[in-house]
């Protein structure tokens, strides 16, 4: 049940509006100076009123923690409005206010008294200005990815006001783009899952062939003179695989905007691990690319907002190559058909769309950055994922040590490829066990992470640990041949995917499938397809001279 509706408009004008609805039994709590909230709420009737409610998720980047009325449903209105009435009289709570949520009744979407807007390149940044000022609009950033867009705030306690304000501002003639700041829960894509995704292998006297033949590859190339940025929640860049000199460059924390990309907090185990699966420098796992550089950018914030755009304006500016995201909106229960989040549409905000318009455009020297995207491992359609289907991108599904589809993996016409990764047998769905744990990659160094025992896991996986070795493909492609843009390399990698399960697949007259894309990556025939186009360039360059012998040349040579 919900009680009143907020719209919001991504794309311009002409664009696709979105509907959110305000949750009859949702309350959101925001504490001030980032107290925790046992110790904020001093009162007894304000500890009282904590215990009728539930925990549903938490923003500890943002000090929001949104809870649900544990009364009947007749009753809920009331006792939020009574909550919320008792709460507001806390001294250290900032904020005590409505929650809305999606279509589905379920997904929690924060809305914050900030909009990002874009004017017409042709407006002056003095009209833009001006116009800001008289709509009562404070500038907070001029954003770098786009001609005149800036990321504003409206006066405190403007609240659910900031949806008519965008909606009104975007109908003036001088402007482009206009919505609020909206954060949602990012959910990162890895499930419970373990160095058989990199070459034919056998494990428990089992003989496993089902991986990308990356061993192969390596022949010609580690993924050298490359440089992978991964966007993800913390890196330890103190740890082995990744301390050798010049392997991390460039690092940056988006929310402090500090150079210190290591984890802050308990959770912060993500980044490390699918750092791993691309180039973990090969002491006891070997990423897909294990001299290429890292570029860690440490992105704590909620999906949606305008740090998200930073993040990928920050790996264009410093030289990114590749840029991998392991994360995205939060998937639906994959085991339940019926749960509405397979069918929510999370769209693609304006910020980040420009953003990732811009890595695309002015990264590589123009010649665009390689963007891959986990799928999702809500085993739900794909276009219903604004990040993931943005067709700039390559959407990456996961695959198993069967040669088969994951049980998670999210599907669709976007999936552009899969790749190796952990899954899960189970019965309701007649789907057999994984022959193997999964993917052996780096993990937090000491207790902290996924293994407490340990430096490394074998416990990761998803389509989290599909996209970054991906994009470990993406830097031995671009090792051998750096001169080819980034459509070609989405391109190249379709052309030599290796087509799996060809009776499940379902593929079709063009050889896409909606489970596997294009097929499971083979990062041998990419590189021997990345050399064969280089050496097609350079016969049609004969007439210039050749200055020098790459490694890559001399690998072969030998």
């Amino acid at each position: 049940m919900s009680v009143g509706m907020y719209t919001y408009t991504f794309g311009g004008k002409n664009g696709t509006r979105h509907a959110l609805h305000e949750s009859s039994d949702l309350v959101a709590v925001r504490t001030k100076n980032s107290r925790d909230l046992d110790t904020a709420v001093i009162s007894e009737k304000g500890k009282k009123a904590l215990l009728s409610l539930k925990l549903v998720a938490e923003f500890p980047e943002a000090d929001i923690t949104v809870f649900r009325t544990k009364a009947a449903a007749k009753d809920r209105i009331a006792v939020r409005n009574k909550v919320k009435s008792v709460l507001r009289k806390e001294p250290e709570l900032r904020f005590v206010g409505k929650v809305l949520v999606e279509e589905d009744g379920k997904t929690v979407v924060l809305y914050t008294e900030n909009i990002f807007i874009k004017f017409h390149d042709d407006i002056t940044a003095d009209k833009c200005e001006a116009i800001l000022s008289d709509s009562h609009l404070k500038i907070k950033q001029k954003t770098g990815f786009a001609e005149n867009s800036y990321f504003v705030s409206a006066p405190e306690d403007t609240g659910l006001r900031i949806f008519g304000i965008a909606e009104s501002l975007l109908q003036m003639k001088e402007v482009e783009l206009c919505h609020p700041d909206l954060i949602r829960k990012r959910g990162l894509k890895k499930i419970d899952p373990r160095q058989w995704h990199l070459m034919a292998t056998t494990i428990g006297g089992v003989r496993i062939d089902e991986g990308v033949s990356a061993d192969m590859a390596h022949k010609f190339t580690l993924g050298e003179n490359v440089t992978i940025a991964l966007i993800d929640d913390g890196f330890d860049i103190d740890h082995a695989e990744f301390n050798s000199p010049g392997k991390v460059v460039h690092s940056r924390d988006i929310a402090s905007n500090s150079n210190n990309p290591r984890p802050q907090n308990g959770w912060d185990n993500h980044g490390t691990a699918c750092a791993g699966v691309a180039l973990a420098g090969g002491r006891e796992a070997s990423g897909v690319a294990p001299l290429a550089r890292l570029m860690p950018v440490r992105l704590s914030s909620s999906l949606g907002s305008i740090a998200e755009a930073n993040a990928f304006l920050w790996a264009a500016d410093h030289g990114a190559d590749i840029i991998s995201c392991s994360w995205g909106p939060e998937d639906g229960n994959w085991s339940d058909p019926a749960d509405p989040v397979h069918t929510t549409l999370v769209d693609l905000p304006d910020s980040t769309r420009l953003a990732i318009d811009y890595a695309v455009a002015k990264g590589r020297g123009g010649r665009g950055c390689v963007i891959t995207f986990a799928a999702g491992n809500g085993n739900e359609d794909c276009r219903f994922d604004g990040y993931a289907s943005c067709q700039k991108v390559m959407a990456v599904a996961a695959c198993n040590d069967n040669g088969k589809r994951c049980i998670y993996s999210d599907y669709g016409k976007e999936i552009w490829c899969s790749f190796p990764s952990s899954d899960l047998g189970y019965e309701p769905f007649e789907h057999p066990e994984p022959r193997t744990p999964g993917l052996f990659t780096t993990d937090r160094t000491g207790k902290p992470g996924y293994n407490p025992e340990g430096d490394y896991t074998d416990s990761f996986g998803g389509t989290s640990g599909s996209c970054p070795g991906v994009a470990g493909t993406a830097a031995l492609i671009l090792s051998v041949n750096p001169g080819l843009t980034w459509k070609q390399v989405k391109q190249l990698i379709r052309d030599s995917c290796d087509k799996i399960d060809t009776e499940g697949g379902n593929y079709d007259p063009d050889g896409h499938s909606i489970f596997y894309g294009f097929g499971r990556v083979n990062a041998e025939k990419a590189v021997i397809m990345a050399l064969s186009l280089k050496t097609a360039s350079d016969q049609s360059r004969k007439q210039k001279p050749r200055t020098r012998n790459s490694g890559v040349n001399r690998k072969i040579n030998a």
